[in-house]
């Protein structure tokens, strides 16, 4: 089996079992979107599939195999991850923020390479970035930091690219703008929203987490369904199918009415 995937794996914290029988297999090439409300495990499956936590059970296999038997470098120059939040007190500019990506394919001490060089390049002008190269990653606004965090991630030229919220705190124009990048780039991709229009449009297929379980999975438009979302979010809305993708419309409580309550 090639790609990345994970089988059964489950994840506790003190006696709340956070992540619990997740299975989860990616297509090469594909954009994968995991939905849920807040609590429901995103964060803490992505941290699973790129190993940065280990499952208390089950497994994640990159290729076949185990990450603790490929270890942690050699599993970084596959997947890389972008964080919700990231920052530094180091004075660095975007490019010296971008050349770390290229740390997996390094050893200690030693001076970067001529593809290491390129690496970085590449990356600074897949995400439109090139003319920022020398400025300080602290004079950046929000939607610039997200894009040095994804040309960081591609200067690891990894296969398997997994992105936390990478949206929060942008505008539309920002939101849009990253994920028609994220959704053009030649890598698997699986990155948790909150926006279940943004999802619909970019995302191929959708994995919608509750209380740590899967819920469902499937295209947008066999998922985001009024009756799903009202069980996992506890709110109506209207769903329409028009071409490309759902767009759904969230309706407001009738005056008076008790505030709605999920289930369970």
């Amino acid at each position: 089996m090639t790609g990345l995937h994970a089988d059964r794996v489950v994840r506790r914290a003190g006696d709340r079992t956070v992540v619990d029988g997740i299975t989860l297999t990616l297509s090469p090439g594909e954009t994968l979107g995991l939905l849920g409300p807040n609590g429901s495990g995103k964060s803490t499956l992505l941290r699973l599939l790129a190993g940065v936590l280990a499952p208390g059970a089950g497994v994640v296999r990159l290729d076949g195999r185990p990450l603790p038997e490929i270890g942690r470098r050699a599993a970084a120059r596959r997947i890389a991850t972008v964080e919700q939040h990231t920052d530094t007190r180091t004075e660095l500019t975007v490019r010296d923020v971008v050349a770390l990506g290229r740390l997996p394919h390094r050893r200690a001490w030693t001076p970067g390479t001529a593809a290491d060089e390129n690496a970085v390049t590449e990356a600074l002008r897949r995400t439109g970035l090139t003319g920022r190269a020398g400025q300080s990653w602290h004079t950046l606004s929000g939607g610039e930091r997200q894009r040095t965090q994804i040309a960081r991630a591609l200067a690891q030229e990894p296969r398997e690219l997994l992105l936390d919220e990478p949206t929060n705190h942008l505008d539309i124009q920002h939101q849009l703008d990253l994920l028609d990048l994220v959704a053009g780039l030649p890598v698997t991709t699986v990155i948790a929203l909150h926006d279940l229009n943004l999802a619909a449009m970019y995302c191929d297929r959708l994995l919608v987490l509750r209380d740590g379980r899967a819920v469902t999975e499937g295209t947008p438009a066999e998922v985001l369904t009024p009756a799903l979302i009202e069980r996992v979010y506890g709110v109506r809305s209207e769903v329409t199918h028009g071409p490309g993708h759902p767009v759904i419309r969230f309706l407001r409580p009738a005056p008076g009415a008790a505030p709605h309550r999920r289930g369970g």
